[in-house]
């Protein structure tokens, strides 16, 4: 099954950071019990399933992996398609602690985002 994260959107891989986000996301997903928790919302128009993602760190813990990679600054808040996400205000709250955390993509603020690259390529 091909998902894509609901409201995020990370670097490319041959992008600067794209490996390293991509790297972080599976850092993220080691830290589960194994199981990664999906919540389908929507399929896009490549015929993935757009998902909320979790994994279960403990019995009282959970990370939404979708917020976690922009939290981190490994992914962007992707407005365009984030109105269909259960919520989009944790994306954009998640956007503004890593901007002003400044880390990740953000100590690179001339950093080109993926949409504007994929459009470009």
């Amino acid at each position: 099954t091909k998902l894509r994260l609901c409201g995020i959107d990370a670097p490319e891989i041959d992008q600067p950071m794209g490996v390293a986000a991509r790297d972080h996301l599976r850092v993220l997903v080691a830290q589960g019990d194994g199981q990664t928790i999906v919540v389908p919302i929507e399929k896009d128009r490549y015929g993935r399933t757009v998902a909320d993602l979790f994994v279960t760190i403990s019995t009282e813990e959970e990370i939404h992996l979708n917020s976690q990679m922009v939290i981190d600054g490994m992914a962007y808040h992707y407005e365009r398609y984030s109105s269909s996400c259960p919520q989009p205000q944790v994306l954009v709250m998640a956007e503004d602690i890593a901007k002003d955390g400044n880390v990740g993509l953000w100590q690179y603020p001339s950093a080109e985002k993926p949409w504007d690259y994929r459009q470009r390529n």
